[in-house]
């Protein structure tokens, strides 16, 4: 649980690290492998060869957003973060990083995104602003709405799709079924980790699915989330034509889906870290993996 502003005083304001803890950095890795399954199947569709610059352009592009979206939600919601124990010991709340320092900070990450888009191809520059807008408006959600897990899904889904347009300048329907399923499953654990603020935010005003309607309900949402997740990646498998070691990793993740429930009950949150940060970690990591070599059998070369 994180201490008030007087436990910690402020530190050095604006430094780097400081700015890469405020935005959890090493956090990209729930995103990322989501991108590289959509990039290296796009690739792997056009021309069966990796493309290394526009991956690294890829990286950098979703990086970027992540980075902006990041630090955005920080400087949006930073008063909230004041009031709430577990996030009192935030960055912008005990100074360790200055507003002004995390604004510039997000305007260069939002730069090195728009300048990836725009060396990547014409459509995915023009689509790039489209991007910005859920980053934004999801840490106003919570002002508005029960369901603000939806709208951070929503910024989820735009992941692979973009990385899909980034690789092939056009339009595909695959990704946005491979968009969705990050979505879903984003939001789905998402309400998994509101449940631990239920209490501060029923105190505050702050709207989630726990603080409107309890727990268990959250919980069973989360569930199914994860079943809905699961029917959409076998879709997107099915029309990728996806192999053997692909299935493989779908049955991997089906069965971390299983224990990551099993591990949180409404009146047991104490492994709800692990559920949260571990497993969803190991999902996203462990498809790629599988998705990559099932490519790579199949023939994708670099």
């Amino acid at each position: 649980m994180g201490g008030g502003a007087a436990a910690r005083p402020p530190q050095s304001r604006g430094g780097v690290s400081a700015f890469l803890r405020l935005v959890m950095i090493e956090h990209s890795v729930f995103a990322l492998p989501f991108a590289y399954i959509a990039a290296l199947t796009a690739m792997f569709q056009v021309d069966e060869n990796i493309h290394w610059g526009d991956l690294l352009l890829v990286t950098v592009a979703m990086v970027g957003m992540r980075t902006f979206a990041m630090a955005a939600n920080r400087i949006i919601d930073r008063e909230i973060d004041a009031r709430n124990p577990r996030t009192a010991g935030r960055e912008l709340v005990t100074g360790a990083v200055s507003v002004r320092s995390a604004w510039a900070g997000a305007i260069v990450a939002l730069a090195f995104y728009f300048g990836a888009a725009a060396l990547l191809n014409p459509l995915c520059l023009a689509l790039s602003p489209l991007a910005v807008i859920p980053m934004v408006v999801y840490p106003y959600g919570k002002r508005f709405t029960n369901f603000p897990h939806a709208i951070l899904g929503l910024a989820q889904a735009i992941g692979p799709i973009g990385a899909w347009v980034a690789i092939t300048g056009e339009w595909s329907w695959h990704a946005v079924v491979l968009g969705i399923a990050v979505g879903v499953w984003i939001g789905g654990f998402d309400l998994i980790f509101a449940c631990q603020d239920v209490a501060a935010d029923r105190a505050h005003g702050v709207k989630s699915v726990p603080a409107r309607f309890g727990i268990p309900a959250a919980l069973w949402g989360a569930r199914a989330s994860a079943v809905v997740t699961t029917g959409l990646l076998v879709w997107f498998a099915l029309l990728t034509d996806a192999g053997f070691l692909f299935w493989v990793g779908l049955l991997v993740v089906a069965v971390a889906f299983v224990y990551e429930h099993s591990i949180v009950r409404p009146h047991d949150l104490s492994r709800l870290n692990r559920a949260f940060f571990s497993v969803n970690g190991f999902i996203g990591i462990a498809l790629f993996v599988c998705a990559l070599a099932d490519l790579a059998v199949r023939g994708l070369t670099v």
